[in-house]
């Protein structure tokens, strides 16, 4: 089933195997621009992943991009690093966080 909107997506995030999420234990700020962009915090701990709309905690690492470049990252068509490489993909706060996140994000 295709991904057409950001909720969508993240909740694929959050819904994801609980497998990628082990060993990370993290506040996520997503920071989306663009048309159905808007902010969503993605808190994993203990294996567990929780979403909400909005900045609703401290985060040890936002992520900003536009909402249509998030899109073609989640569902495969643009590789977070090149995202990165190519400025299209920001990060702010633990890097290393950012490394872990990969396999989830793809």
């Amino acid at each position: 089933m295709a991904i057409t909107t950001i909720q969508e997506a993240l909740e694929r995030i959050a819904g994801s195997d609980p497998a990628k999420v082990q060993g990370i234990d993290a506040v996520i700020l997503f920071d989306l621009s663009g048309d159905d962009g808007g902010k969503w915090t993605l808190t994993v701990k203990d294996g567990t992943v929780k979403l909400e709309e909005g900045e609703t905690a401290a985060a040890a690492m936002t992520l900003s991009m536009s909402a249509a470049d998030f899109l073609a990252m989640t569902q495969g068509e643009l590789n977070p690093m090149a995202a990165f490489m190519q400025g299209k993909l920001k990060v702010a706060g633990d890097m290393s966080l950012a490394m872990k996140l990969q396999s989830i994000l793809a």
